[in-house]
């Protein structure tokens, strides 16, 4: 009885993203990376220049990979600052937005990046929220959260430290005031 209470209201706090996702997630294994980043940069259109590709979306984490090419490369080949920080603002954001209910504007607060060393070829993001998180997401009328993510290069080791601070407003209602 009580893990179908607490799957009523997951389904009832679920935003439309989130079910989305949850459906391409019940995709055949092969098709679903493709189908997630073409959800996501069809919504997210800047993202989509860049090429990220999304490895995996759930509530709790998210999993993006952006290729070492030419289009995102800087005058010494390797990935540009830029592209880097686009990729971890697109991690955090899309699992804070699995979260964030359709009554809710999700918003990048603050955002900083630190450049540790020069990256080698390809970086893959992984951006993860706790419960206690998700819980305050749901509940909150408005806050902040920082989410968390890991950026690492194709040697194992993270070139760069990031802090993504995302905030939640309610959402005006569509009538204007005269």
């Amino acid at each position: 009885m009580q893990a179908s209470i607490n799957l009523s209201k997951t389904l009832l706090m679920a935003n439309q993203f989130n079910n989305i996702v949850s459906k391409i997630n019940s995709a055949p294994s092969f098709l679903r990376s493709f189908l997630l980043t073409k959800l996501f940069t069809s919504k997210v259109k800047f993202a989509g220049t860049s090429g990220i590709k999304i490895n995996e979306i759930t509530n709790h984490k998210t999993q993006l990979f952006l290729a070492n090419k030419k289009s995102v490369q800087n005058h010494i080949g390797g990935i540009h600052a830029i592209a880097a920080a686009v990729l971890a603002e697109s991690a955090t954001g899309i699992v804070f937005g699995m979260n964030v209910p359709n009554s809710k504007l999700p918003l990048l607060k603050s955002m900083k990046v630190n450049y540790q060393r020069r990256m080698q070829g390809s970086l893959s993001a992984v951006a993860q929220l706790t419960d206690e998180q998700i819980k305050l997401i749901e509940q909150e009328d408005k806050g902040s959260i920082f989410v968390p993510v890991t950026i690492e290069d194709e040697s194992g080791q993270s070139p760069i430290e990031c802090q993504m601070e995302w905030a939640w407003v309610t959402k005006k209602s569509g009538k204007k005031k005269h």
